[in-house]
């Protein structure tokens, strides 16, 4: 029994030790490594600092917002800004809290997010008129910003976007699965304490294979790498999810607005597919009901289009073939508007 005692308490000290040195090297990690330096700048905002880059001419052609989805930012849109700021204006940006954007102390509001949005824009002497361009969750938080503004937007364009009845309609119900919450809390966990950033510096993983130039996801895995702040502010997108959906919901009629749906084709990877079959749901079912979906959005306008694009959710803007597709009919839009 003494044996056991002592080996319990060796055990306990070794692991105390170890958890020890961990937190000394990801304090000294954070310490001594450089920052990520936002690459566009950040505009007071009612006390928060938003992080916007504005690129290309200012002519009397519409303004192009880009609006990025839930847990994206604004390196996703690197192909759509390169092939779009040559002719017209392009703005993206990060929402409170998001990637380079401070986290803002006002409370949330469904229609929080397209008046702060607004003001950054009015902030940053850029004016109306507006076309939206939103991605994924981007696409529900456009519908807001048009209700409340309907006469500074000219056009919108739907990226794989989001409806607002896609948790009652598929089998997910939520942006977040329950499952993953915990292990997004205990990585943010690691990223405040550098542990992830020293981990990622020793072991040097490779960045996904989605067509992004390899300076975008330096600077990513660097931010996420740095704090736990990029994975806090999913965890509280999903806490807000499904007022935004609701508040699009009930967004005025699109009427004659010029209109552009791209869909993509792949909405799961094959290992998606199989968690899905063995829970007794058929994955085919889940892209057919995207796809009702996404014609809902295009019936939204009677001057509307819709293209079907070989793709999945993200590579649709991430691929820079796809993007040229998506920039050249924005531009056939922006020249009618």
């Amino acid at each position: 029994m003494k044996l056991i005692l002592k080996t319990l308490k060796w055990i306990a000290k070794f692991l105390a030790g170890v958890i020890l040195l961990l937190i000394i090297a990801g304090a000294s990690y954070r310490l001594f490594s450089s920052k990520p330096v936002p690459p566009g700048k950040l505009v007071d905002v009612n006390g928060t600092k938003l992080h916007i880059r504005a690129e290309g001419v200012k002519n009397d052609l519409p303004t192009l917002i880009l609006e990025a989805g839930a847990n994206s930012h604004t390196d996703m849109f690197h192909w759509l800004s390169e092939g779009l700021k040559k002719n017209v204006r392009v703005i993206r940006y990060d929402r409170e809290g998001k990637w380079f954007s401070e986290s803002s102390k006002d409370s949330i509001t469904p229609e929080f997010y397209a008046h702060q949005l607004h003001e950054l824009l009015e902030k940053s002497g850029e004016k109306p008129p507006y076309i939206l361009v939103g991605h994924s969750m981007g696409g529900p938080y456009n519908q807001i910003f048009r209700d409340l503004y309907p006469n500074e937007v000219k056009g919108m364009v739907f990226l794989d976007s989001s409806h607002p009845e896609q948790w009652e309609r598929l089998a997910q119900k939520e942006l977040i699965p329950k499952e993953q919450i915990n292990v997004l809390k205990f990585i943010a966990v690691l990223s405040d304490l550098g542990i992830r950033g020293l981990y990622n510096t020793i072991t040097n993983p490779k960045a996904t294979n989605d067509g992004l130039p390899k300076d975008c996801h330096i600077r990513n895995f660097n931010l996420a790498s740095n704090s736990g702040k990029v994975y806090r502010r999913y965890l509280k997108e999903n806490s807000i999810n499904n007022d935004i959906l609701k508040r699009a919901s009930q967004a005025k009629s699109l009427d004659s607005l010029p209109v552009l749906v791209f869909t993509a084709t792949e909405q799961y990877n094959k290992s998606q597919k199989e968690r899905y079959r063995k829970k007794g749901i058929n994955p085919d079912k889940q892209i057919q009901l995207w796809f009702d979906m996404q014609k809902e959005l295009k019936e939204l306008s009677t001057n509307s289009k819709q293209f079907v694009m070989e793709a999945n959710h993200g590579s649709i803007i991430t691929e820079k073939e796809n993007a040229d597709i998506i920039n050249k009919e924005i531009l056939l839009m922006v020249e009618k508007n």
